[in-house]
């Protein structure tokens, strides 16, 4: 499935268990049900970009239901979401080992000496006084070695879990 980035953060909003799954083997069940709602052409994704980018109200609601249908379909055959996060970067580790493509690497090693170096450069001679850009860089830096990690080493799921009982409970007055 490709779609642009706007119809993507549409579907994240009104469908985000279906967002997932397209990046994985079930991208083809989840589609389903958006074609069926928008009235597109099977494998046909720039209508279904163009119908999710216009959609109505109704459509909307219809979203969410192919939602929540989606939800139902993948909890009666035991697919979770975690495990479709999973297939999605077990996707693209297979990718690398079919195309040999050193660019993943590349990326990730360059990052790795970028984010370092630039911690290893503070240590040295501080945060600079006039400027954030070095700590705005740091910290994209950080955020992208910390997915590095996770794509080569794996995530914690029990980690992931703990943050998010964190952010409900801070979320509680």
């Amino acid at each position: 499935m490709n779609i642009g980035d706007k119809a993507l953060q549409v579907l994240k909003t009104f469908a985000p268990t279906v967002a997932t799954a397209l990046g994985g083997p079930l991208a083809g069940a989840a589609v389903a049900g958006l074609e069926k709602v928008f009235g597109t052409t099977p494998g046909d994704d720039k209508a279904l970009n163009d119908a999710l980018l216009a959609a109505s109200p109704e459509q909307m609601v219809a979203m969410r239901k192919v939602e929540d249908d989606f939800q139902v379909q993948m909890k009666q055959l035991g697919v979770t979401e975690e495990q479709l996060e999973y297939a999605d970067t077990a996707s693209a580790r297979a990718r690398e080992e079919v195309v040999k493509d050193n660019t993943p690497m590349i990326l990730a090693y360059t990052t790795t000496i970028g984010f370092f170096g630039i911690l290893f450069w503070m240590l040295i001679y501080g945060a600079p006084k006039d400027s954030d850009v070095l700590l705005v860089m740091l910290g994209a830096l950080g955020s992208a070695w910390t997915a590095i990690v996770a794509y080569y080493f794996g995530s914690s799921l029990g980690a992931r879990k703990g943050l998010d009982a964190l952010t409900q409970i801070a979320k509680q007055p």
